[in-house]
């Protein structure tokens, strides 16, 4: 029997679990699967709509009665450094870029080790051993980046998955050094990529989700040009405060609702 893949793609739910941002809280996600031909074109699309991208897979928050998380992105047109972020990028002024195709080393490996141990000793990636980095870097249906930093004596001191998207650059997972405080590596990743999607000509970065209330996630708003994806329509940040972050039984649509509201490409061929 020959089996083929559904038309469209499936939506399921993960069951609740604990929220690693806001403390007391549970998180849900709403996710599908990234497969076949269709794969840079779904990616492209549902990326627009707040989705992120796992390995094989997309996801959204969709937790019950909080909807607290905003996927974030930087419009590179809007975005103007600010003078400690001019101060970061002539601080690396001595590191080298590459970036190479998704493949995992050793020594990508090494640095990430020690940059969880440092910065995400209790996270979910603590216990994350190099098979499981390995696939996390190598298992991509798109086009997809590692894009390394090298100091001046060679070492490998930051690096980060990225995906090329048709209106940007993501940036699924990034690491460093975290013994290089002075340098500011995950602020100058930002500031590279924004520099790398604009050499490309593509309007806008990719930041993952901003969470109001989340100290790990303060550190994206120190970006000019930063718009957040809220009631279904991508907007200027306006000022932290004026988020909120508090729980409520009518927060979050049904989740069929929410799925009827997502948008998917048009992945029917031409007409003959």
């Amino acid at each position: 029997m020959r089996h083929s893949l559904p038309l469209a793609p499936q939506f399921y739910v993960t069951a609740p679990q604990p929220c690693p941002y806001l403390e007391g809280r549970m998180e849900r996600k709403l996710f599908t699967s990234l497969q076949g031909e269709t794969a840079e074109q779904l990616n492209n699309t549902l990326s627009k709509q707040g989705f992120r991208r796992s390995q094989n897979v997309l996801y959204r928050p969709s937790c019950a009665d909080c909807a607290a998380c905003l996927s974030a992105r930087i419009d590179v047109s809007a975005f103007t450094p600010s003078k400690s972020q001019r101060r970061v990028i002539k601080r690396n002024a001595d590191i080298e870029r590459r970036a190479t195709s998704p493949w995992a080393t050793e020594e990508q490996y090494a640095l990430f080790r020690r940059y969880l141990d440092s910065r995400h000793a209790d996270g979910g990636m603590a216990d994350m051993d190099v098979f499981e980095f390995a696939a996390m870097i190598e298992e991509t249906p798109i086009r997809s980046r590692v894009v390394e930093y090298v100091d001046a004596d060679g070492g490998l001191c930051a690096a980060g998955l990225t995906d090329v998207l048709d209106d940007g650059v993501s940036m699924v997972y990034s690491f460093y050094d975290p013994t290089m405080e002075r340098r500011s590596l995950g602020t100058y990743l930002i500031l590279d990529h924004i520099e790398i999607a604009r050499q490309a000509g593509l309007p806008y970065v990719y930041l993952g989700y901003w969470v109001p209330g989340s100290p790990k996630m303060g550190y994206k708003c120190k970006f000019s040009g930063l718009e957040l994806y809220h009631n279904g329509t991508w907007q200027r940040m306006r000022q932290p405060s004026d988020y909120d972050s508090t729980t409520h039984p009518l927060k979050s649509d049904p989740i069929a609702e929410q799925v009827a509201n997502i948008t998917l490409p048009d992945t029917r061929g031409p007409l003959r």
